[in-house]
């Protein structure tokens, strides 16, 4: 049996055009982009998964949790991944351009 495989630009120009799938994909960025963070310190750090996760006091197994992007790590674990990586943890927060300020401040008005 010949299997025919589909190429990932294709497979992700049928997804756009499924029903739901563009709100789904938003909603997991914030997600993404701390798991693309987290992957990108410690590649800068030149350390392995294990390495990270030796100085952290855990598993590589957790390191490997914390780079799927599939949950959402604590402050707390966040400083411990940047003093493992020798990096500084910064947060910031910026305007939501899918909502008008208003809406983004639960409508309230004074």
């Amino acid at each position: 049996m010949t299997r025919k495989f589909i190429p990932v630009d294709e497979s992700f120009r049928q997804w756009r055009e499924e029903a739901g799938y563009l709100a789904a994909h938003a909603a997991l960025e914030d997600e993404f982009a701390v798991a693309s963070a987290l992957i990108k310190a410690r590649g800068e750090a030149a350390m392995t998964q294990e390495q990270v996760a030796k100085a952290m006091g855990t598993t590589q197994a957790v390191v490997a949790r914390l780079e799927s992007g599939k949950s959402m790590p604590s402050t707390r674990t966040l400083e411990r991944f940047a003093k493992a990586t020798r990096t500084k943890l910064r947060i910031s927060f910026e305007p939501d351009e899918a909502k008008p300020a208003s809406q983004a401040r639960g409508g309230l008005q004074r």
